[in-house]
């Protein structure tokens, strides 16, 4: 009878030993004291570790850009309901958001070789004033970067010089743009040739609620020389490059 009370501490030692076993496999986690035992409580599902989300880069870009390139990201205004956005370097430099966009053609201008924001404007190519616009890209000095990104109507109050002076900065679709197209372009002045960042898509007849055009994995290699010709990236590269 002696032997009654150790024979109960006993119990309640194990007991509270094997309550505290099953607590730590129900609740433990990458700490837990007893991994094996939890295995074998574990399914083989759970036990599958989840894929990894795909890593992003600046300006949300699915790969990075190489050195001395300058990684951008452009999408028009879909309709006249979202408005587009410009980001350059990870920088948003026009957006809804920032509330610097507008009806018309939404530009940036940027130094082409920092990289740094210039200037940020919309232009009602509707019911504004064209002689604003022109006034803003006649001056531009040599190597400045000029990114559009349209938003409703590009076109209606284009003039012979206003598309002159885009295609001279390296458009190759302004001369044709029209009512209601979506575009985006990056141009320079002073290259020497025609740029590969354009996007265009043209409004449809039947539906004037146009989609977005986009132009993104792109990068600007900036170079120590100045800005000479847009050409794309060396095959197998995720960006395009504006070479000096």
């Amino acid at each position: 009878m002696r032997l009654a009370g150790p024979f109960r501490i006993v119990a309640l030692i194990v007991t509270v030993g094997v309550t505290w076993i099953a607590l730590s496999i129900l609740l433990g986690g990458p700490g837990s004291r007893f991994p094996r035992i939890q295995q074998l409580f574990t399914s083989p599902e759970s036990s599958v570790t989840a894929e990894p989300r795909a890593r992003k880069y600046k300006c949300g870009l699915p790969q990075p850009c190489p050195e001395e390139h300058l990684a951008f990201r452009m999408v028009s205004g879909a309709a006249n309901v979202i408005g587009p956005k410009i980001c350059l370097e990870d920088k948003m430099l026009m957006s809804s958001v920032k509330d610097n966009v507008g009806r018309g053609l939404n530009i940036a201008l940027v130094n082409g070789v920092s990289g740094e924001l210039i200037e940020a404007r919309a232009f009602d190519m509707w019911a504004g004033d064209v002689n604003d616009l022109l006034k803003f890209i006649r001056p531009l000095h040599e190597g400045t970067l000029v990114f559009v990104a349209s938003y409703d109507d590009p076109a209606t109050k284009m003039n012979e010089e206003t598309r002159k002076l885009f295609s001279d900065l390296g458009s190759k679709n302004v001369k044709d743009l029209a009512f209601r197209d979506s575009w985006v372009f990056v141009g320079a002045k002073g290259v020497q040739n025609k740029s590969p960042f354009e996007q265009v898509r043209e409004s449809r007849s039947q539906d004037r609620q146009r989609g977005e055009c986009r132009n993104s994995a792109r990068s600007i290699d900036t170079g120590p020389r100045g800005l000479k010709t847009l050409s794309p990236a060396p095959e197998g590269r995720g960006c395009n490059s504006l070479l000096p």
